[in-house]
């Protein structure tokens, strides 16, 4: 019966053809494939429990990966693509009922403690192992390609000074970076645009990490990191001329939106601009499951209708959007390569299960971006009226 359920399955994938070996060896191939071997092939060493597929197919799929009861041959990052694409083939509506109605529950249940478990469950796993694979900037975000060949530091490094320079700094102004990863943009903003900067992080290895290339750049006093949450500063009454947030809004959760905006209104002094990127959908719904259960805990993506909705609330205004839904793409893609060059390493301090979860989470992220809607969006917006700002954007690419 699971053989005859995963043949239904494999017959009503649209698109590229491809594979699949069975537990008792057989072979069949799903698609045309015009008399040459399909580009993938897709290897079932055991029998799948089929109330479990049905249930939760994402999770038990991503699962079953990790455990080596699934294994894949050929283009993997091909074989996400068309799975993505063919979604509704999985996830049937009342399975994605269910999916939303836990989601709801956990976003409205789940404390600011909770919340600052999963970041750390995610950032905490050590330097060293994101030094591994991520550039030396240690940029762990989307990075801005002026050229598609671009290597991946120069991409990062191009990514923070679009950021730095559509918050139009000024000399003497006072930054703070909410969600601050490694530290990079803070130190650039105080070393290149003369600024005072504060960034704020919730894991403990960032702060660390981030303290020590302060001390090494030589900008104590002119830099500071601190392991906060941005509800504390918002309490302690701390200004800033400008605020930004790169790749932290996923963490805030759903229920959490209207209250991250009155922080920031709290904060952000008359006339300062603040920028967002983040993570978008086109339309609102629950984390991937699997993405969520192993990868980020208690995250949401937001939809771009839902973030923007809400700055009028709180007497921000739009200024600039701007996709970098392809940026993201080619990100992880140079992520992948770097992860694969390490696999060993990481296999031998981790585990074969860790190196599976992480390999499915990387080339899952790349089909996404380029399959499923999934998007990047900066957003750049100024607390009350400002007239004083630049009438086009060409001040963007000047240098």
């Amino acid at each position: 019966m699971q053989k005859n359920l995963l043949r239904a399955i494999c017959r009503s994938i649209k698109g590229m053809p491809f594979a699949v070996t069975y537990w008792d060896g057989q072979t069949e191939i799903y698609g045309q494939c015009n008399n040459e071997d399909p580009p993938v092939r897709v290897i079932f060493k055991e029998k799948m429990d089929l109330r479990d597929m049905l249930h939760e197919p994402v999770v038990k799929f991503g699962e079953a990966y990790m455990d080596q009861k699934i294994d894949f041959e050929g283009d993997i990052k091909a074989l996400m693509q068309l799975l993505i694409k063919n979604e509704d083939v999985f996830i049937k509506d009342s399975t994605r009922k269910g999916i939303l109605q836990r989601f709801m529950k956990g976003q409205k249940s789940t404390p600011t403690k909770k919340q600052t478990a999963s970041v750390q469950y995610h950032y905490d796993l050590g330097n060293d192992f994101f030094k591994l694979w991520l550039d030396k900037t240690m940029s762990y975000s989307c990075a801005y390609f002026i050229n598609p060949d671009d290597d991946l530091e120069k991409a990062q490094l191009q990514k923070l000074d679009h950021v730095l320079h559509k918050l139009q700094l000024k000399e003497g102004e006072t930054l703070l970076d909410i969600g601050c990863g490694w530290g990079w943009l803070i130190i650039k903003a105080a070393k290149e645009y003369g600024v005072n900067a504060l960034g704020i992080t919730l894991s403990k290895e960032q702060e660390q990490e981030t303290k020590q290339r302060i001390k090494d750049e030589k900008l104590t006093g002119k830099v500071e990191v601190r392991q906060a949450d941005y509800r504390d500063l918002a309490v302690e009454g701390s200004t800033f001329e400008k605020i930004v947030s790169v790749g932290m809004f996923k963490h805030v959760g759903k229920e959490y939106i209207p209250a991250y905006f009155a922080c920031l209104k709290k904060m952000l002094k008359p006339e300062g601009l603040s920028l967002i990127q983040t993570m978008t959908r086109p339309i609102e719904a629950p984390t991937n499951p699997w993405l969520e259960k192993y990868i980020f805990p208690w995250g949401y993506i937001p939809s771009l209708r839902e973030v923007i909705w809400y700055l009028p609330e709180v007497s921000f205004h739009l200024l600039d959007v701007e996709s970098l839904r392809m940026h993201y793409a080619l990100t992880v893609d140079q992520w992948e390569k770097n992860f694969e060059k390490v696999v060993h390493q990481v296999r031998e301090k981790y585990g074969e299960q860790f190196v599976r979860m992480w390999r499915l989470y990387l080339y899952g992220s790349s089909a996404s971006f380029r399959c499923s809607g999934l998007d990047i969006h900066q957003l750049l917006f100024s607390k009350n009226l400002c007239n004083e700002l630049p009438l086009t954007r060409h001040f963007l690419y000047l240098n």
